[in-house]
C-alpha cells in the first residue's frame, strides 16, 4: 500500500480476509479504496466490517463520516449515534454529530457538543473552524474571527478555514482582510468557482473593477451551473453602466435557473429578489422562472454577505452569496479536492427558523444580512 501498488495490496488483504476476518484488515482495505477515490466501494467494505464487528466504534464513526460526506444524513446520523452509544466520549463522532446539528441551524446544541470535544482535542483545527462558524450563524462575528484565526494558526494550509475567514470579513465589510484570506484560499484551491466570486465581491468594494470582472469571468469558466455568479456579475456591469454586458449575464443566469428549477427545491429568496429588481432595472421585466420560491431555510446554506439594497444604493452592490464551508469531523481525504471533510455551509438563523451550518440534505440556505458596522 505504501508503495502505491494498490491492486496487489487489495489482493493480499482479500486473501487475509478469506483466512481469518479481522477489523484491521477491513479498515486497511477500506482505506485503499478511499485512496483510489472509490467511496462507494469503501462504504461496502466498512458495512461488511460492521456486520462482523458491530461494536467497533472506529468502524461505525468512519462509516458515518463517509455518509456525511455524501450528504446521506439519515444513515450518517444512524452510524454516528451507534458509535456514541458504545463510546460516549468518541470525539470524532461527537464532532461529526455537532456538525450535522450546526448545518440544521442548531448552533447552541452544536456548541454544547463542541465543548465536550474541546476537552479531548483542544488543538483540533476542524473543531475551532466549526465553533467559529457557529458564532457566525449567531451573528457574533468578532468571536467567529477569533475562533477561525485559532483554527488557521493550527492548520495554516486548510483552504476551508481561509474561505470562512474571508466570508466573515466580507460580512463585516472589512474588504482588504477578506481579499487577503480569499486570495490565500485560491492559492490552495484554485479550481473552486465560489472563491473567485467572493474575491470579485471584495475587489468590487475595493474599487478594483477590472480585476473584479476578471475574477467573475474565471468563476464562470469554472462553474457552468451556478446562477449566482452571473447575477453578481450582471449587478457589477449594471452599476458600471455596461447595460449590454449586464443583459448578457442576466440571460445566462436565467438559462441556468431554468436548468436548475426541477432539481432545486428552493431558491434563495434574496437571490430571487435581486434578480427580479435587476430585471426591472434592465427593462427586461420580472423573471418568470422561479417556479419554486424559497420559503424558510433549513437546508444547505449559502451564507450571503450582502448589504441591504435601498433605492439610494447601487443595485446588488454587495451581493456575496458565498457558501461557507466547514470541515466536518476531522476526517480528511487527500486524494480528491474538497472531498473527505464535510462541507457544511453556515446560514444565518432567521427569527423563526434556524439556518445554515447544519444543512438538511437539500435546499438553499437563508441569506445573511450584512452588518453596517466594521
Amino acid at each position: 500500500m505504501h508503495l502505491k501498488h494498490f491492486n496487489k495490496a487489495k489482493d493480499q488483504l482479500n486473501n487475509a480476509l478469506e483466512l481469518n476476518r479481522h477489523d484491521l484488515t477491513y479498515m486497511m482495505l477500506g482505506k485503499i479504496h478511499l485512496l483510489e477515490g472509490q467511496t462507494d466501494k469503501a462504504i461496502e467494505v466498512y458495512k461488511k466490517a460492521v456486520e462482523f464487528s458491530p461494536e467497533n466504534t472506529e468502524l461505525l464513526t468512519t462509516l458515518g463520516l463517509l455518509y456525511l460526506e455524501l450528504e446521506v444524513h439519515q444513515k450518517a446520523f444512524e452510524y454516528l449515534g451507534n458509535a456514541l452509544t458504545y463510546d460516549p466520549s468518541n470525539y470524532k463522532a461527537i464532532l461529526a454529530a455537532g456538525s450535522m446539528m450546526q448545518t440544521h441551524g442548531d448552533f447552541d446544541v452544536a456548541l454544547t457538543k463542541y465543548r465536550v470535544v474541546a476537552c479531548a482535542v483542544p488543538e483540533s483545527p476542524p473543531l475551532w473552524n466549526n465553533i467559529g462558524m457557529c458564532f457566525f450563524g449567531k451573528k457574533k462575528y468578532v468571536a467567529a474571527i477569533s475562533c477561525l484565526k485559532r483554527a488557521n494558526y493550527l492548520a495554516p494550509f486548510d483552504w476551508k478555514i481561509l474561505y470562512n475567514l474571508g466570508l466573515v470579513h466580507l460580512t463585516m465589510q472589512q474588504y482588504a482582510s477578506a481579499f487577503h484570506f480569499i486570495s490565500a484560499a485560491i492559492h490552495l484551491q484554485p479550481k473552486l468557482a465560489e472563491l473567485y466570486m467572493l474575491l470579485a465581491v471584495a475587489l468590487t468594494n475595493l474599487e478594483d473593477v477590472e480585476n473584479a470582472k476578471l475574477a467573475y469571468q474565471k468563476a464562470s469558466a469554472l462553474d457552468t451551473f451556478s446562477p449566482l455568479i452571473n447575477l453578481n456579475y450582471a449587478s457589477l456591469l449594471y452599476n458600471q453602466g455596461d447595460k449590454k454586458g449586464a443583459v448578457l449575464q442576466y440571460h445566462e443566469m436565467k438559462r441556468k435557473v431554468q436548468a436548475l428549477v426541477d432539481s432545486t427545491p428552493e431558491f434563495d429568496p434574496e437571490m430571487v429578489d435581486v434578480a427580479q429588481r435587476l430585471g426591472a432595472a434592465l427593462q427586461l421585466g420580472e423573471v418568470a422562472v422561479w417556479a419554486k420560491p424559497a420559503k424558510d431555510s433549513k437546508s444547505k446554506q449559502r451564507a450571503t454577505a450582502s448589504s441591504k439594497s435601498s433605492s439610494a444604493q447601487p443595485l446588488g452592490s454587495n451581493q456575496a452569496l458565498g457558501q461557507a464551508m466547514s470541515s466536518a469531523a476531522g476526517y480528511a481525504k487527500t486524494m480528491i479536492p474538497g472531498a473527505g471533510t464535510q462541507l457544511a455551509k453556515p446560514v444565518e438563523p432567521k427569527p423563526a427558523s434556524d439556518p445554515e451550518k447544519t444543512a438538511s440534505a437539500e435546499g438553499q440556505e437563508p441569506p445573511m444580512e450584512q452588518e453596517k458596522e466594521t
